[in-house]
């Protein structure tokens, strides 16, 4: 099978077009494909595209444990900017992509070198994260988490995916590596969650630490980006133009009206890399 790899800050993902595939592509599968050290090694795999009844391309996106995920804004980027050097889309040519986590629209700029996706609408109602709580129709904002010995401020927000935004003085990835397992799969988020630690650094830019649903600890992530922003937008600390800084750099966001989000950041393509056979049919320790 062909791959092509990608990041966008250091969150690194393999682009398959199905055309590449003998037969269906399996969790054990996906799981080696992915491995650091016994695979390619990346954050995800990017299938597609694939036929859509709604948009110009489907893509189907899949974490390092082989589940699968509504939405990446990384990996959107990414999959824009493999289109692009396919001849597939061209440059400020705006297209459609459809995804678990709904259907947005894109353009390339500067060479494919850096991407605008609109990401739709956050949603902050509880059942429609999912969050477990009391009382489904209410937002989680300002809300209390007990992990371990101490408890934490969480505010939850859908962007396509889930996430739980935690405000901090100060973050790290330490801390990000702490909490992130024990967040991603309380009982309070029934399809686990994803997790940023907020740092507010002024009226218009953030600093985030990112612990991503199926892949653990990231240095960037579109959607947590996003979320996290609209957070730090909803609650106050921020304007509607934020720029959010992360351990593999700088991504921008906007808020529009009814808390629309605009996602803008760089994708670099790093090759193409044809996997051998031995390595999916090779056992794992």
């Amino acid at each position: 099978m062909k791959f092509f790899k990608y990041h966008a800050l250091g969150n690194d993902y393999l682009v398959l077009d199905p055309s590449e595939l003998n037969g269906k592509l399996d969790g054990a599968s996906i799981v080696k494909i992915c491995h650091r050290n016994y695979g390619l090694g990346s954050d995800g795999i990017l299938l597609g595209p694939l036929e859509s009844k709604t948009a110009d391309f489907r893509l189907r996106i899949y974490n390092p444990d082989a589940s699968e995920a509504e939405k990446s804004g990384n990996g959107l980027r990414i999959f824009c900017r493999y289109l692009f050097d396919q001849g597939k889309v061209e440059e400020e040519q705006t297209f459609s992509v459809e995804t678990l986590g709904g259907i947005v629209e894109a353009v390339v700029f500067e060479g494919g070198k850096r991407i605008r996706v609109g990401m739709g609408k956050a949603i902050f109602v509880a059942k429609d994260i999912p969050v477990a709580t009391d009382n489904p129709d209410e937002e989680v904002i300002r809300s209390s988490l007990k992990i371990n010995d101490g408890s934490y401020e969480i505010n939850c927000v859908s962007v396509g995916n889930p996430h739980c935004v935690i405000p901090l003085e100060s973050v790290s990835s330490e801390l990000a590596h702490q909490l992130g397992p024990i967040v991603e799969n309380h009982d309070m988020f029934p399809n686990r969650i994803n997790m940023q630690l907020l740092k507010v650094l002024d009226r218009n830019n953030i600093q985030i630490e990112i612990w991503e649903r199926g892949a653990g600890y990231t240095l960037a992530s579109g959607t947590s980006s996003c979320a996290a922003s609209v957070i730090a937008h909803k609650l106050g600390f921020c304007d509607n133009e934020i720029t959010v800084h992360s351990p593999g750099g700088k991504i921008s966001i906007e808020i529009g009206d009814n808390y629309q989000l605009t996602m803008t950041g760089p994708t670099t393509r790093v090759g193409e890399f044809e996997l051998s056979n031995e390595a999916i049919l090779q056992e794992l320790p």
